[in-house]
């Protein structure tokens, strides 16, 4: 079967808006070097609510892009980490989210000229 994104009922579009979510981006970025508990990801990821990360995670693990583990301790341990899948998908986001780290001064400065800093 082929994929067409551009075709309003491809499925391929439900993935892009989830590749396309900050949060799943971030929170793929913080699981490349190894497992990451719950509130590791939540400590690291400023102005994530408890409630998007756990709607995010469950999201990845739908799509296979992260695995959870929970461990029979009191209260329940749980960590994610990256699925093969996910670490492929990294290899794409990582120049991404380096472009987006080398880039911004430029774009900051273009939104300032068109009045728009705060990004609208």
């Amino acid at each position: 079967m082929r994929w067409n994104p551009y075709a309003a009922e491809c499925p391929t579009r439900q993935l892009l808006d989830r590749i396309a979510d900050k949060w799943a981006v971030l929170v793929l970025g913080l699981l490349e070097p190894g497992p990451q508990r719950f509130n590791a990801l939540r400590r690291r990821i400023e102005g994530i609510s408890q409630k998007m990360l756990t709607q995010t995670l469950r999201s990845l693990e739908a799509d296979g892009l992260i695995t959870r583990r929970a461990f029979a301790t009191v209260p329940v341990t749980v960590e994610y980490q990256l699925t093969p899948l996910g670490r492929s998908l990294n290899s794409v986001l990582d120049p991404l989210r380096e472009w987006a780290e080398a880039n911004m001064s430029r774009v900051h400065k273009a939104r300032e000229k068109r009045g728009a800093v705060d990004g609208k």
